[in-house]
């Protein structure tokens, strides 16, 4: 069918050309380098577009933001357009890419990738100026997040704008429907809590459609590339939030994890990320893909390239009792007792250095051995973490993805005609290197997270759904695994020398710094945390040195999988990129993980 008769073609573009239309002429940029030519855009480079005082606004701490305005020190309409500038920056200069290496067709500036999906800054800058009137007329913040630009990733209702969480049949609808009344006019809960506590609310950022992919690719903005490397993803599916903050286009947002969504673009844009427990924030009234399947739910966090900024959004959330509005929210106010606690006692840790399954790439292996080492000279005991099988646990996991063996998921995408997948594997050669990558091998220009259609059946005729006896088995099998994890977590108890079991667990996000395209070939190391609900923060530990970390050449793979992870690592193409590991706690431990994460972080810089 020719591309002209197919009309989520047209409904795409015209939706990209207005974001990018949305973009001031005043900050358009002549020129974006390719992705080879300026691997890192971050920095210096933003910098130049930027002038002394947006420089100094942007690259203040979220906690001496809100110091500020509440403060009447800086205006919150001057924050405000410092941000609403540098998004737009971000936005076109996590771009370009590569494409000849993929079979991607070179396209025009107006159509490279980005990291918007909505931009409403003419809203958030009233709402900047009303904040200032407050302030002016009563001396005082509107709360405890006065004058804070917040970005959110599409997921978030927001009134007077779209939300499409990437798919073109989701364009002029609420959620796939037309004339429900909500149209551009309801709004998620937390949205309406953040107005509340004094957020500016500006942007909502990229996602790949379903949500469930590590990288970020649609068929509106097509890839988002990580501005720190741009060989490399931004992560996913929370993946515009990363590669803007990364770029300091925010000081804080927010994004949903059911696999790694919120930690794999931290961890891959040098962010610390949080990952609560379920019901600790609310998520009532957002997007959402596969609603209805709660045996493992998606959760609610910020990003942030501070701890201190997670700590104050939960905080200043949890203080506006979200119980009351959100019925899936625990009445469970911040206690920061817990996090005193963990501050003052002899901390003992477990590290994970392989899932069974798949190896680690060395940035990674590096990263995690610097944590230890660091943690050890401050005098910490540090064990190995052997638990029950991730890859059974992981079964689970998949299981409770597939309840309905994609028919969401495809439903979503028939609405407009966008293709459901046609997906093989291809080597990919770049210098000496050559790594096998999830190609797809439909038209060019389509543009789809390869991960979707291997997951969620694409355009082969798909299993019917799961029965209740299936789903009533599954949620039995998790409720065994994660008592036997439980068990397993006390029994180290004897191991610690501290007489209590593990503090945290030091662990990969993923086996690579971030994924190359279509390279994203296991989660394993994310989404178990998900099965079991666990706390689980980000924490940055340093970046790719090519000199330092060469690949493995005696490397002896357990499976063509693990070997396929590892042929994807280059230290050329990867050398510079951010390196994290996350921090894991046990479940509903938000303010004791952030806590320690607060501590790591601080000993790391020692």
């Amino acid at each position: 069918m020719a591309a002209a008769t197919q009309p989520w073609r047209d409904l795409a573009k015209a939706k990209l050309e207005s974001i990018n239309e949305s973009i001031p002429l005043e900050w358009r940029l002549p020129f974006i380098p390719r992705n080879d030519e300026q691997p890192d855009v971050t920095g210096g480079y933003i910098q130049q577009y930027l002038s002394k005082e947006e420089i100094e606004v942007t690259e203040t701490d979220a906690r001496t933001i809100v110091e500020y305005t509440s403060a009447g020190r800086w205006a919150t309409e001057t924050v405000t357009r410092a941000f609403c500038h540098r998004a737009s920056l971000a936005h076109q200069l996590v771009s370009d890419g590569n494409p000849h290496l993929y079979n991607i067709k070179r396209v025009e500036l107006s159509e490279k990738t980005n990291c918007l999906h909505e931009t409403f800054f003419d809203a958030a800058i009233e709402d900047a100026k009303s904040l200032d009137a407050y302030y002016l007329k009563y001396q005082k913040p509107v709360g405890p997040l006065h004058g804070l630009p917040v970005s959110l990733k599409d997921q978030f209702h927001v009134k007077g704008v779209e939300t499409s969480m990437g798919y073109v049949g989701w364009l002029g609808t609420f959620q796939g429907k037309k004339g429900t009344g909500k149209e551009k006019v309801f709004e998620s809960e937390m949205v309406k809590e953040l107005r509340d506590l004094g957020a500016v609310l500006y942007c909502k950022t990229s996602v790949p459609h379903s949500l469930m992919a590590g990288e970020t690719v649609n068929n509106i903005i097509e890839y988002t590339w990580n501005p720190k490397n741009r060989n490399l993803s931004c992560g996913g599916s929370s993946g515009g939030e990363g590669a803007l903050i990364g770029l300091r286009g925010s000081p804080v947002g927010f994004g949903t994890d059911i696999g790694g969504s919120i930690r794999i673009p931290a961890a891959f844009n040098g962010l610390y990320g949080l990952r609560p427990s379920a019901g600790r924030l609310p998520y009532y009234g957002m997007a959402n893909s596969m609603d209805g399947q709660n045996s493992v739910l998606s959760v609610v966090g910020p990003l942030a390239p501070s701890v201190g900024t997670l700590q104050l959004l939960v905080k200043s959330l949890l203080s506006h009792n979200p119980w009351l509005h959100d019925p899936l929210v625990h009445d469970m106010p911040w206690r920061g007792g817990k996090a005193a606690i963990a501050k003052a006692e002899k901390l003992s840790f477990a590290v994970l250095r392989h899932d069974g399954e798949v190896s680690l790439h060395p940035p990674v292996k590096r990263a995690l051995e610097r944590v230890v080492q660091k943690l050890e000279n401050q005098g910490h005991k540090i064990i190995e973490w052997a638990p029950p099988s991730h890859k059974r646990g992981l079964d689970i996991l998949l299981a409770a993805w597939t309840y309905d063996n994609g028919a969401d998921i495809r439903s979503a995408l028939e609405l407009s005609g966008e293709p459901k997948g046609e997906i093989g594997f291809s080597t990919v050669q770049q210098g000496a290197f050559q790594w096998k990558a999830m190609i797809w091998q439909g038209e060019a220009d389509v543009r789809q997270a390869p991960q979707i259609g291997i997951t969620y059946g694409g355009d082969i005729k798909p299993d019917p759904p799961k029965d209740a006896t299936f789903i009533a088995a599954n949620n039995v099998a998790q409720r065994e695994y994660q008592k036997e994890y439980i068990e397993y977590w006390n029994s180290t108890a004897e191991l610690t020398g501290t007489g209590k079991p593990v503090d945290i667990v030091i662990a990969p996000v993923a086996p690579f710094a971030a994924a190359r395209r279509n390279g994203f070939l296991w989660y394993g190391y994310s989404a178990i945390v998900n099965l079991l609900d666990y706390t689980a923060c980000t924490l940055p530990v340093t970046t790719v040195d090519k000199s330092i970390d060469v690949a493995e050449s005696a490397f002896m793979p357990l499976s063509d999988l693990d070997k396929s992870v590892m042929d994807t690592y280059d230290p050329e193409i990867y050398d510079g990129a951010h390196v994290g590991v996350q921090l894991i706690g046990r479940r509903l431990q938000e303010e004791k993980v952030l806590a320690i994460t607060e501590y790591v972080a601080g000993v790391l810089t020692n």
